[in-house]
């Protein structure tokens, strides 16, 4: 077999799995009731995220040379802002991001 239909195979067998993979859950609850852990979960998953790029971003903040950690909390204060403002989760951790990465660069 050449490597040529090799790496056919390999790419037709992923993509496979890859269907079955994401239409699993379709598959399983299209009959019924989501399960109450599940629904736990999909509320509390994107406050857990948000926490763990929150302990991520200000780890390493260095309080004596400049900027201070000015841009972290900057971005911070965005986050909170267009988030209250929004209420997105997409539009302020994008816009957050996006801000920190101008200030870090300019300041």
């Amino acid at each position: 077999m050449s490597s040529l239909n090799v790496v056919f195979l390999t790419i037709i067998f992923t993509a496979l799995v890859l269907i079955f993979y994401r239409a699993f859950p379709f598959l399983i609850f299209s009959k019924r009731e989501v399960p109450a852990a599940f629904k736990f979960v999909e509320k509390s998953l994107p406050p857990l995220i948000i926490a763990v790029l929150l302990v991520y971003c200000f780890k390493d903040l260095d309080f004596i040379e400049r900027p201070f950690g000015a841009p972290n909390f900057i971005a911070l204060a965005a986050v909170i802002l267009l988030h209250l403002w929004k209420k997105n989760s997409m539009v302020s951790i994008f816009g957050g991001t996006i801000l920190f990465m101008v200030l870090s660069r300019v300041m």
